[in-house]
């Protein structure tokens, strides 16, 4: 923790622990994917320790899954020949879990545009007095004119992270706003709407419609939020059985 005799170093660049989940109850074919952030960290290996151990802090362990990889390196296996890893090279874990969802849990690099200091606890960002987490802008690009099962079919990027709520809803409202026009639908959402009359998520603030069919949403979203959304719930059936979700 930085003393207030010491001046907080800005680190160039932020490390995002982040969590896609593929849910095939929404969609069956698994090619539509949500992203939320579970951590960030001003240090690679730090963000390194916590993303491996990142699906803990939503209550899981190992055997709560079908299956449960974590990324071969040469520090873990030195005698072991490199072996491929099929879910990428920013995902060091996958998981399968039996609600039909499976979890990748990864690390995105990011520029720290926003200029948050270290000295935060196990080398996270430094946040003023009364705040406990940071707000994320996430924007999705799905392309229905490619492939459903190729990379390019649904991108995500973390475009900046805010302390304060009011910043990361201005970003999200001006990341696509410059090119409005051009759009062949433009959805923005205006204050607090009733259930069911902003079709487009909950923490989705801006949607559009691309003349050549691209779709894009704009997000914030919070670690909160995702532990909210994906912790790790349990139901009792009868004789001490667990059912996990």
């Amino acid at each position: 923790m930085t003393t207030n005799n010491q001046e907080a170093a800005i680190p160039e660049q932020l490390y995002h622990t982040t969590l896609t989940v593929i849910d095939f109850h929404k969609d069956t074919s698994g090619s539509t994917r949500d992203v939320y952030v579970l951590g960030t960290h001003t240090t690679l290996p730090a963000a390194k320790a916590f993303t491996l151990k990142a699906l803990e802090t939503l209550g899981y362990s190992p055997d709560d899954f079908y299956t449960y990889q974590v990324q071969p390196t040469k520090f873990n296996n030195p005698d072991e020949p490199e072996k491929e890893w099929p879910h990428g090279n920013g995902v060091l874990v996958y998981a399968k879990a039996p609600a039909s969802q499976e979890f990748l849990v990864g690390i995105d690099t990011k520029p720290n545009t926003e200029s948050l200091p270290s000295g935060g606890p196990d080398h996270t960002p430094l946040l003023p007095r009364d705040y406990t987490h940071l707000h994320y802008v996430i924007q999705t690009k799905t392309d229905f004119n490619q492939d459903t099962k190729k990379p390019d079919y649904q991108t995500s990027e973390i475009e900046g992270c805010y302390v304060h709520r009011a910043d990361a809803l201005d970003a999200a409202k001006n990341l696509l706003v410059a090119d409005k026009t051009e759009f062949a639908q433009y959805d923005e959402r205006d204050g607090d709407l009733e259930q069911g009359q902003w079709p487009f998520g909950d923490d989705v603030v801006v949607h559009a419609v691309a003349e050549t069919g691209e779709n894009y949403t704009v997000a914030v979203r919070t670690v909160p939020g995702a532990h909210e959304k994906y912790k790790k719930k349990v139901k009792h059936h009868g004789h001490g059985h667990k059912v996990i979700h």
